[in-house]
């Protein structure tokens, strides 16, 4: 029987006898001694039980349930009203335009959709232009844009990004501006509102079309090239206009602080929507004085000039009109999603507890020793 010896040393690492090559004694693999290494750094856990959980359980039922009955009456108290005009049924007043109207179109159609309202609108109504099975989150219809360009750099202007193709030069050979798919593919119907008296007099309701676009975006992010005040007709002179515009980018708007890249309309299209079925702030109509309401109850008839198809992809256009409250417009999600979560919190408390005062005192008694 062979004898074995037991050495601490070896153990830890360290053999007496043993040497590497050139007579080194062999480097130890085992940690160091620390206490972060020996993972002996202080900890804490917490131990779940019955006065903690159920507790938890409880007091996240009564917060959440109270906050999602707030969130989802405050947005049925947001008024909104939606009108199709795609034109997909023979019935339909644009009808006629969404058969016949294409990109190369020359000559623009128009039809009026008459619809009513059964409540007033009282607070500034926004008015939204809504479009479905339009995918903007694309990626390479994302990535088909030049920032430099629309901030304003010149030589971007006159050298756009290779990401633009194949909307980066004209038939022309000239370049794009503004270049890229995102560019080329802009919204560009008009509508026009108009409230039908009991006189059957047509009114005009007045839109607004500043302040529909992001602060940052106007201010920062789009630049004229040569700055707001130059003469755009100059600057533009030696580029084409994207494919499928009707008018170059300085004829956009004849007010001079809504004209050319730093246009409120384009910039508010160029900020790319997540989903295929999204909606875009066209105008605001502001309120006038607390005595009348905004948009009064009655008829109205929406005239809409067709410049943009949707049938090569099978989309559908839409107008909406809408208020909104302090936390923004109508979603009944999150509202719904609060008082669910406090719900099933409050439901799994109850449970627990009856579970607890049913077996909880018999386990007890089952752990102390006779």
């Amino acid at each position: 029987m062979m004898a074995s010896s037991y050495n601490a040393k070896e153990e830890d690492g360290h053999h007496s006898g043993a040497s590497g090559p050139g007579g080194a004694a062999a480097k130890s693999k085992k940690p160091d001694n620390t206490a972060f290494k020996q993972q002996r750094l202080p900890a804490w856990q917490p131990i779940l039980t019955a006065g903690t959980v159920l507790p938890a359980f409880f007091v996240i039922g009564l917060i959440f349930i109270p906050i999602g009955i707030g969130l989802y009456v405050t947005s049925n108290n947001i008024k909104e009203f939606e009108i199709d005009y795609t034109g997909i049924d023979m019935s339909s007043p644009c009808f006629n335009c969404s058969q016949n109207f294409s990109w190369n179109s020359t000559k623009p159609c128009k039809c009026s959709l008459p619809f009513s309202l059964d409540q007033p609108f009282e607070s500034n109504v926004f008015v939204y232009y809504g479009l479905s099975n339009f995918y903007q989150n694309h990626r390479r219809y994302v990535k088909s844009r030049d920032d430099s360009q629309l901030n304003g750099d010149l030589f971007s202007l006159t050298h756009p990004s290779k990401e633009c193709e194949p909307y980066r030069t004209g038939s022309d050979n000239k370049p794009i501006a503004p270049c890229g798919a995102i560019a080329n593919s802009m919204f560009n119907d008009t509508l026009e509102l108009y409230y039908i008296d009991p006189n059957e007099t047509r009114t005009l309701i007045p839109l607004v079309k500043k302040g529909i676009a992001w602060w940052t975006d106007k201010h920062v992010k789009f630049r004229n090239p040569g700055g707001n005040n130059s003469n755009l007709t100059a600057s533009f002179q030696g580029n084409s206009k994207p494919v499928n515009w009707n008018k170059p980018a300085y004829e956009l708007d004849a007010d001079p602080e809504n004209n050319g890249f730093i246009n409120e309309d384009f910039i508010v299209w160029m900020r790319t929507a997540a989903l295929p079925t999204f909606r875009k702030l066209y105008r605001i109509i502001q309120r006038k004085n607390n005595m009348t309401p905004t948009l009064p109850r009655g008829n109205y008839t929406l005239e809409v000039t067709y410049n943009y198809p949707v049938r090569s992809f099978e989309g559908r256009k839409r107008m909406i009109l809408s208020t909104i409250s302090w936390m923004g417009g109508k979603n009944p999600f999150l509202g719904i999603a609060y008082i669910t979560v406090g719900s099933v919190c409050f439901f799994l408390g109850v449970v627990l507890l009856i579970i607890h005062h049913k077996y909880g005192n018999r386990s007890n008694n089952s752990d102390i020793p006779n």
